[in-house]
């Protein structure tokens, strides 16, 4: 009698080991499946990609779940008035270093609206590059912009009231757009290329007429040099 209940124990453990290790190799298995997983349409409000360690690299999202702006894995600063969908780009520290939005309607009394925006940032401030376009009613534009940006991490303004980024403006050193190539609202199409100070120093165009015209201008704004040659004033026609 006591080898038969030895024997009915060590069929007990065996079954148990051999269910345990069954059931390992089964989870093991699929959870080999799902880092791989395959699917022919999925169906998302947000995706986040991230790191092994959990560092966030991407953000596609509809406008309702849209983020403001993340620094380190943390968003340090909401875009309440931020309506759009589109796609965030984070560097290997979590902040945010560009983006693609983009979006357009109809209004009701049958107004057109649509744009574009893909644009990439200094390291802790705004945009550097971007290319975007626009559409407003017969409104069109569409262009490609340089801008430097100050020294100053963009999170000095955004850790202080609202109320308060005036004065911070008025004190600190100002973003200023360099190049802008692009077709303008006039329908003009032009290439501006600015100082430091973001004035204007030479602009080519051709005008929607055809026009095309090669200014240099000076720090005040004048035209000094133009090709061709602008007429003298009062000249009229010959």
């Amino acid at each position: 009698m006591k080898n038969f209940f030895t024997s009915q124990r060590f069929l007990m453990i065996y079954s148990g080991v051999l269910t345990a290790v069954f059931a390992i190799t089964v989870f093991c298995a699929f959870a080999e499946k799902d880092t791989n997983a395959e699917f022919d349409q999925i169906t998302v409000h947000k995706l986040n990609v991230v790191e092994p360690d959990g560092t966030l690299r991407m953000v596609i999202s509809d406008q309702a779940e849209f983020p403001g702006i993340i620094v380190k894995n943390k968003q340090v600063y909401e875009h309440k008035d931020r309506s759009t969908a589109g796609m965030l780009f984070f560097n290997e520290e979590g902040t945010e270093n560009g983006g693609l939005i983009f979006g357009g309607k109809k209004a009701p009394d049958g107004t057109v609206s649509s744009y574009g925006h893909l644009s990439f940032d200094r390291y802790l401030q705004d945009q550097v590059f971007t290319e975007d376009a626009s559409e407003e009613g017969a409104q069109k534009e569409a262009g490609i912009s340089i801008v430097d940006r100050p020294d100053w991490p963009i999170t000095d303004v955004l850790s202080l009231p609202q109320s308060d980024w005036k004065a911070f403006a008025a004190s600190h050193s100002s973003p200023h757009q360099r190049i802008r190539l692009g077709r303008n609202a006039d329908q003009s199409a032009s290439l501006v290329l600015k100082d430091t100070d973001g004035r204007p120093r030479m602009v080519l165009q051709v005008a929607a007429d055809g026009t095309p015209t090669l200014q240099l201008l000076n720090g005040e704004g004048k035209v000094v040099s133009q090709l061709p040659a602008a007429p003298a004033a009062g000249a009229g026609a010959q």
